[in-house]
């Protein structure tokens, strides 16, 4: 599969790629072949497993190592520029960074419905998790309100001791739905700032939980690659 390094650190022999697929994968130096020189943007070829790359070498290199007395591919017409033709290609969180238009509060909460919806890797920014906070509370307010409506429309609300039914059921079945996501942007929000994922338990903690998360929320993004990943797009160092 080919993709693109998004960090190496030479002291400590270890990165992160992201594949043509969108998935991010990590490596080490044994992971490389002898003759391969990665750099952060180089384009690469490696074999995927596990979240895993094997096998890594840099497609540059590959090319340069052909053959000198081999007969030379005849350029082909194009339409576009050679400019445009000699920018590298980039994948995943290193093409949102060029694109743009992709750290909105609404662009975020879809992708953590979506996308990344049982993504336990990489890293949240501060934006990102009170972006989900915004749009989930008011999905939810949205959610019960059309209940409430569809139990007055079947007289569910007429009898003071009635309970509103469909109001219930549908926000129980809306935090269930998005209980998963949740989680998930907790772990990131946790790596973004330097720590395990798996601080995240605290959230079962009654009173503890949603004060220790509120500070995890608050904490400012880490301006350096950490183990986890680059810096999320949109957060300036």
């Amino acid at each position: 599969m080919r993709g693109e390094v998004l960090h190496y650190d030479e002291d400590q022999g270890f990165g992160f790629i992201v594949g043509a697929d969108g998935s991010r994968y990590s490596f080490a130096r044994e992971d490389m072949r002898r003759d391969a020189s990665v750099a952060k943007g180089a384009l690469v070829e490696f074999q995927p497993g596990g979240g895993q790359a094997r096998n890594v070498y840099s497609i540059r290199t590959q090319a340069s190592a052909a053959p000198a007395g081999a007969a030379a591919t005849p350029p082909q017409a194009s339409s576009k520029p050679a400019a445009a033709a000699s920018q590298p290609q980039h994948f995943g969180r290193l093409a949102e960074n060029e694109t743009g238009g992709s750290t909105g509060l609404w662009s975020y909460f879809w992708r953590a419905v979506t996308e990344n919806y049982v993504n336990f890797a990489g890293r949240a920014r501060r934006k990102e998790f009170w972006a989900f906070c915004l749009f989930w509370m008011v999905s939810l307010i949205v959610i019960f309100g059309i209940g409430v409506a569809a139990d007055a429309a079947m007289g569910n609300l007429d009898a003071g001791t009635d309970l509103p039914a469909m109001a219930m059921g549908l926000s129980i079945t809306f935090i269930l739905a998005t209980f998963v996501p949740w989680i998930g942007l907790i772990v990131r929000r946790l790596h973004d700032i330097g720590l395990t994922g798996w601080l995240a338990v605290l959230f079962f903690i009654p009173t503890v939980g949603g004060l220790a998360t509120l500070v995890f929320a608050l904490i400012p993004t880490q301006g350096q690659e950490n183990r986890w990943g680059p810096v999320p797009a949109g957060v300036r160092v």
